[in-house]
Formats: structure tokens, sequence, C-alpha cells
């Protein structure tokens, strides 16, 4: 192992090595796997039955950055919509692929409604919720050849909570026959990882190319998550996906996602990630997008929004004006990528620093690509703003918020807009008090 201080040992180990997996609507190829980025995806809680609901939720995802959405199919009614859901998606130009959820009837509803198999991109099965011990086998069998004649891929998705019994069963009478047998949870831990690669083997032998499968192996807590997919990188190389089933709201569920996926992406595991977060009443859904795209950006694995540097606050900050800006330039930033993305390239990996005081402002504003150290307590009452770390205007008065943001927008549109001319320090016309 590199030693802490060689420069080398920082950022992530080389991702595992797997074949690749495409998941495709229209012209739109979203793959997974291999040297390819860390693909971030997300879930409706909508009731699928309705089509104009679940479009519209399926848009705002999208639109945060979701690359795959999925929705559940666990109706006559919720499958019988899908069709019109894509349709839906399509006349408002979101291309994003769908991810079809079932569970228990799952064989049914696609052998029944054609063209919900036909609508959706992907499938997500539960090898422990595909019928009861005598029919699982012709039950999975049956969804496995759906997707070879339809040629949609599927994630064969395990759960703790929904463990094939017979398969624990077995391993637990094994166990017992060790002469140091395992504690419960290694055989819950190995019950899992059996699970999904025996599942993915036979769907193979049921012709189910071995570049169209997924696997993924959720629990629920972050040494089980940790432990399984370790193993199952050991033992596979099929992509996998990441999440903690069940994380939770708010900050424990933030917290406890981030945990998790952090050491495993920090080791070169992992695909494609969700964050399973519970929103709160009336929350948006796509704060599990951003969530997860923020674990992505500040690992240095991907770049989707421009990044806002802003102190903690002290003793100096008696003002909450600067807590205040840098929360109005962070939601700036994120509305303003949908129009930033495709018009203006590269300007996702840029850096905004919005600092409270003399002590770290003017150095973390000057190592951004724009930045504003905001006065202090006891300091004069002016913001001067640096570009490229070059000193510019000086900002005062009570509109402060609004030109600091107006010299953000002038300089994604010279830095990154189709001209591209060179940034001149000092936005705005040089050291100025306005």
């Amino acid at each position: 192992m590199a030693a802490l201080s060689d420069p080398m040992a920082v950022g992530p180990a080389s991702r595992r090595g797997t074949r690749t997996a495409t998941v495709s609507w229209g012209g739109r190829h979203v793959v997974m796997g291999g040297a390819e980025p860390v693909v971030v995806q997300s879930m409706t809680n909508t009731d699928t039955a309705d089509p104009i609901g679940t479009a519209i939720q399926v848009k705002e995802l999208a639109q945060a950055g979701s690359e795959l959405v999925r929705i559940t199919v666990n109706s006559a009614a919720a499958a019988a919509a899908v069709p019109a859901i894509r349709a839906q998606l399509d006349r408002m130009g979101i291309d994003v692929p769908l991810v079809g959820d079932f569970h228990y009837n799952g064989h049914k509803l696609l052998t029944e409604h054609p063209g919900c198999a036909e609508a959706l991109s992907k499938y997500r099965i539960n090898p422990g919720n595909v019928g009861s011990s005598s029919r699982r086998d012709d039950n999975f069998a049956q969804m496995i050849a759906i997707a070879c004649r339809h040629g949609k891929p599927v994630r064969i998705g395990v759960n703790w909570g929904s463990l094939d019994q017979q398969l624990l069963a077995r391993l637990m009478d094994q166990n017992a026959s060790r002469a140091t047998p395992w504690d419960a949870r290694e055989v819950m831990r190995e019950a899992l990882v059996t699970s999904a690669l025996d599942n993915a083997q036979r769907a193979e032998e049921l012709g189910l190319p071995g570049d169209a499968i997924i696997l993924s192996a959720k629990v629920s807590q972050v040494q089980d998550l940790i432990a399984v997919y370790r193993e199952l990188a050991r033992r596979c190389d099929y992509p996998l996906h990441l999440g903690l089933t069940e994380a939770g709201m708010g900050s424990k569920g933030i917290v406890a996602s981030s945990a998790a996926l952090a050491v495993l992406l920090q080791e070169g595991i992992g695909d494609t990630i969700r964050v399973s977060l519970t929103p709160d009443p009336g929350g948006s859904r796509s704060r599990e997008v951003v969530v997860a795209q923020e674990i992505l950006q500040t690992m240095g694995l991907r770049a989707f929004t421009p990044q806002v540097t802003a102190c903690p606050g002290c003793g100096r900050t008696s003002s909450t004006y600067f807590q205040e800006l840098a929360g109005r330039i962070e939601t700036f930033l994120r509305t303003r990528m949908p129009v930033w993305r495709d018009s203006h390239p590269g300007v996702e990996t840029m850096q905004v620093a919005v600092m409270g005081c003399v002590v770290n402002g003017p150095g973390e504003s000057a190592h951004a690509n724009i930045g504003i150290s905001l006065p202090g307590s006891g300091e004069a009452p002016v913001a001067p703003v640096f570009v490229d770390g070059v000193r510019g205007v000086t900002l005062k008065g009570e509109r402060i918020a609004e030109e600091f943001e107006a010299l953000v927008e002038q300089y994604v549109e010279r830095r990154y807009g189709a001209g591209r001319a060179p940034v001149a320090a000092g936005i705005g016309g040089g050291e100025a008090a306005h």
C-alpha cells in the first residue's frame, strides 16, 4: 500500500474491470461498466397508473440529472400506463431511459402487456420475489425470455428483505457443518452474493447475453453493503449497481449513503448508483439525484454542476449574509445548469467561492474561477470579487447578491460560451465600487 505521504496515493483506485451494459431509448445510450463514468439513477414515487403525474416526475428527475429513472410496475393498470408515460416523455423531449421495477407478478405483466415490455429500456428483477418455490424458476425464465425477445438488459437485484429463503436455509445447513461456523450475518451476506451470481448465471443459460446483465445486492447497513459488494466485485465482472436501501430521511440518509458508497467507489467498485432517500413530506424527489451527483463530484469522479466553496462561519462572521448568499448562488447555479449544460460545455467544472471574512476569503476566492470575499465583523463594508485569481471589481451596497449573480453569468458566457473569448480580470470594468 502506498504511504500516506505519497501524492499518488490520493484519489480513487482504478476502476474495477467489468464488461459493459447499455441501456437505450431512441438515440440515447447509457453505458455502464468498463471505463465509463459512474451513472446516476433514481426512482419515482408516483402511482405509475397515473401516466401524466409519473411523466412529470420523471421529467423532474431527468432534468435534475438522473440518467436512468426507475418506475414501479406492480399492477395491470401500471403496466398498461407505461407506453403512455413513454409517449408523454417523448413529446416533452425527455429521452431518459425507463427501468421497470418488478416484484411478484412481473412475468404476468410483461407477458400480458407487450407494449410495456417494449417501452421500458431495462427490467429490474428481484429473484426473491418472482414466485413461490414451485414456480420461481419458471417465472424467472419467462421474464428473461421476454427480455431476450425485446433486447432489454436486466438488473438482477437481490435484496436483504426479500432473500430466497430456500437458498438461505441451504447455506445455513452448510454453515452448521463447518468446523468453525460463520455468524448469522456472514451467512446472510453470502446468501446475497450467491443469489445474485447464481441468477446471473441462470439468465445467461437462458439466453440473456452477459453484457445485458447488471447486478445489485441491496442492504440497509453500511458495513454489510461494503462487505457484500467487495465480494461481488471479487467474484464477477458484471457491472454493479450501488445503493443503500431504506437509507432513511434527511442527514441520516445522506450520511449513511455517502459513507457506504464512498468507500466502494474509492476502491473502484460501482458502475451506477442510486441514493435512496425518504423525502420530506412535500419535498422534491430530485434531492436524491443531487446527493448522488454530489458524492461523485466531491470525490472527483464526475462533474455535474459548478461547485460553491463557502466557509462555515465563526465569530468573525456575525452576519448571516454570506450564508444566505452562498445558498442563493448554489441554487442559481443548479437552476442555470439545464440551460448551460449543452451550450456551455465545461461549465460543470467551475468553482465559485463565497467567503465570509478576510481570514480565508481572499485566498479561497482567488483559487476559485470566480469568488467573492464578504466583509466580516469590523471589516470595511465592501466585497472584492476575484476572477481567475485576479482581484477585479469591489461590490458594496444593497444589491451585492444580484450583482454577483450577474458577474457569474458574464463569466460563464465568456469562459464557456460559444465565443470563448479570454476572461478578463475585473469583469464589469476593473476596480470599481458600486
